[in-house]
Order: structure tokens, then sequence, then C-alpha cells
């Protein structure tokens, strides 16, 4: 029987499991927030709250014991200087867990393991626009004409010069206009863009 041995195992040994806690809390420090798996940040969590009270304590036995798991020592200096002061007032519950519903790739369920008394970081979507062709404004077409309405009545010297002009320039700008009127090859059986996109 296994009664009392509560440790979430995650498929590795003692010594790789340590390591990957490590950088995990090591992470939730230095950027407040991380998304990983459910089953991850429910082991995470309670190490992560270890070291806020190790850090709340604040001697140097504290700081060094943080210092022995988490082996960073950028990390733990944060710990001790603005996340463990922020939880004073708190007796545990210091960090949460957000479901975020299955990963596309292994269908996983993941969550965001963040601290509790940092602002809530609000994602915003964007809006999904509609493939198809997009009709210009009336606005547009009017304008073109107004353009050519000027150019007829330019003087016939003006239009020399600037068909002299276009001559000289053309060379050199007729590959570009090919290559901006070329559009990449569709893959068929993806339907996405070939060229590294």
């Amino acid at each position: 029987m296994r009664h009392q041995k509560k440790t979430i195992k995650l498929g590795r040994t003692a010594e790789h499991r340590k390591a990957l806690l490590a950088n995990q809390v090591c992470s939730l420090i230095e950027h407040e927030r991380i998304k990983t798996t459910l089953a991850k940040a429910k082991a995470v969590r309670p190490l992560a709250e270890r070291m806020v009270t190790l850090g709340k304590n604040g001697s140097l036995h504290a700081r060094r014991t943080a210092l022995a798991v988490l082996r960073q020592k950028n990390a733990v200096k944060k710990l001790f200087d603005s996340i463990a002061p922020r939880s004073a007032d708190r007796h545990g519950g210091y960090t949460r867990i957000i479901k975020l519903g299955p990963r596309k790739s292994d269908s996983a369920p993941v969550a965001f393991l963040e601290w509790v008394d940092v602002a809530p970081v609000t994602e915003e979507k964007e809006p999904v626009k509609k493939k198809g062709k997009e009709k210009p404004a009336k606005e547009e077409k009017a304008a073109p004409a107004a353009a050519t309405a000027q150019k007829e009545a330019a003087p016939a010297d003006e239009e020399k010069r600037e068909t002299k002009a276009s001559e000289a320039t053309e060379p050199s700008s007729a590959p570009a206009a090919e290559e901006e009127g070329k559009k990449p090859k569709k893959r068929k059986w993806f339907g996405r863009k070939s060229g590294g996109e």
C-alpha cells in the first residue's frame, strides 16, 4: 500500500523531477505567471508556496535554504525582495491555477499558474477577419478619377518630361512589379503559403 506517499511522480526520476520543479518555480518568480500542464502546475504549487513562506521569514538561513532548492541567485533575490513582502499579510494560498482546457497538439490539460496578489492580466483576442475581397470605399474610387483629370490638364511639356523619366526608371522597376504581382504558391495538402511563413 502507498499510504502517506503523495509525491506526484510526473513520470521522471527524482533528480529530474526536482530540477523540473525548481526551474518551474524560478520561471514563476521571474515571469509572475507560467503556462504549463495541469499536472505540473499542481506539482509546482506546493513548492512555490513553501518558497514564499521562506521569503516571508527573511532570515539568512531561509535564504540559503531557498537557494539550495532553486539554485538561481537572481530568482531567490526577487523572491525575498519583491514577491514575499507582497504576501506578508496572507497566510498561505499564494498561487492560483487557472485551467485553460486541452492543448491542441496532444490534448493535455493546460493551465496558468500565477501569483494571487498580481494584477490579473486579460488577454484580448484579435477579431477574426473574414477572407474575401474587400470592397474599396467610394472616396478611393473618386481619387483616381480626380488624378487623371489633373494629368490631362497639365501642359504637354510636362507629359514629355514624365514619359522620359518613366522610360529611364522602367528597367529597374519592371522586375519589382513582377514580384509584387506574383502570389506565393499554396500547398494543396495543407492550404498554407509556402516560403517559410
